[in-house]
């Protein structure tokens, strides 16, 4: 599937399946009622859902690049959509990257075959926080996992996982070596839902996104075979450095979304809402709002798809800082963008009749969203005061 097959397969999509029921979604009292298995099966028919799978295995084997594309489209019909698929597409990269050929051969055909297979990480914990983002020394996760003859037995809890309760296959990230930090004392292992001493709690009451759910794992003496340890014993941070070259650009992707949502929306309005006598577009203090809209757009997709492509082609020479700025610019951008055009749309944009608050919720998502802003600032500091030296 080429780039604008995709982007254009993803478009009907929205169009077709996500639009139509967004707005009656996000309305939900119940957070897990907000979640629609029917848009993901929907997704999976075009293809949507394997879009980074390898083709050998059914997949459409596409790139960061093409993948961050699909991911603003779908977020333009609705960001908390947009997230439950960009976790999978990711997560399937991630999956296949590190994973030996035995574990691809036993899990990635399932994946494939079930149109309801949506993957999660499990990193987030409610007393590490953003521990996992800027490790040091002493930090270990609570959740611990501890060596038996057969495998291993995983007991803690993780919070607010995105597609926690509706996930079949997780990365879960728990301490092998209490005696080592994050980074060089942690492991990743690869459980299915169903397993034994798993179980998924409580679903967190978002104010946005609400169209993903994001949910508490929780382990009980859960047991993990070894030939579930993806990658290598206390070296799951490795698995993150070298298969999510892209999750950040992903994540921006899909904030992004939200102001192109929040921009055309506010082009059509401005047409069409005379004010003084003539349309609000005429009006030059309104026009060259809509022009730093667009340029401020432009430069964040610029940017995230420069991250993307650098992702595809790290032999150009990798700067880490990639996997940590674009998500911090392009939620920057959409936050400044969305409220430019809750101005523009006056009181009707305030009102919920209107459906524009909804981009305001989802867009204040992601100033804390796969790492708060200010901590992934101080993570790319981190990799240029490392280069500097």
């Amino acid at each position: 599937m080429t780039p604008e097959t995709a982007v254009e397969t993803a478009r009907t999509f929205v169009a077709a399946s996500v639009a139509p029921v967004a707005a009656e979604l996000d309305r939900k009292i119940n957070p897990e009622e907000c979640f629609s298995w029917d848009i993901v099966e929907q997704g999976s028919e075009r293809g949507l859902r394997t879009l980074t799978l390898m083709p050998e295995y059914g997949g459409g084997g596409a790139d960061c690049l093409t993948t961050a594309m699909v991911v603003e489209e779908i977020a333009k019909g609705d960001m908390g959509v947009s997230v439950v698929f960009a976790q999978t597409l990711k997560l399937i990269q991630a999956l296949q990257g590190a994973a030996t050929d035995e574990q691809r051969a036993r899990l990635l055909p399932k994946v494939r075959d079930d149109p309801r297979c949506l993957l999660a990480i499990g990193m987030t914990e409610p007393q590490t926080s953003s521990n996992y983002i800027i490790p040091y020394r002493p930090a270990g996760f609570v959740t611990n996992a501890t060596r038996t003859d057969h495998g291993w037995v995983i007991n803690g809890k993780k919070r607010f996982i995105s597609n926690g309760n509706r996930a079949r296959f997780y990365l879960l990230f728990a301490q092998t070596n209490p005696d080592k930090g994050l980074n060089e004392g942690s492991t990743c292992f690869l459980i299915e839902r169903g397993a034994s001493g798993f179980t998924t709690g409580h679903v967190e009451d978002k104010m946005g996104e609400r169209l993903a759910n994001n949910a508490e794992l929780i382990f009980n003496d859960c047991f993990v075979p070894h030939e579930d340890v993806l990658g290598v014993v206390d070296r799951g941070f490795d698995v993150i450095s070298e298969f999510f070259p892209a999750s950040n650009a992903y994540a921006a992707a899909s904030v992004l979304g939200v102001a192109v949502a929040a921009y055309e929306r506010s082009v059509t309005w401005t047409r069409e809402r005379v004010q003084g006598g003539q349309c609000l577009i005429e009006h030059d203090i309104v026009a060259t709002q809509l022009a730093e809209m667009h340029m401020l757009i432009d430069a964040a997709r610029a940017y995230i798809h420069h991250a993307a492509w650098k992702a595809d082609h790290k032999e150009t020479g990798w700067d880490p800082t990639l996997g940590a700025l674009p998500k911090v610019f392009a939620s920057d951008v959409a936050w400044k963008v969305v409220t430019k055009a809750l101005e523009l749309h006056g009181g009707y944009g305030y009102m919920r009749d209107g459906g524009f608050e909804k981009l305001v919720r989802d867009a204040a998502c992601f100033i804390h969203s796969d790492g708060v802003n200010r901590t992934l600032l101080l993570k790319a500091a981190q990799f240029i005061r490392a280069s500097a030296t």
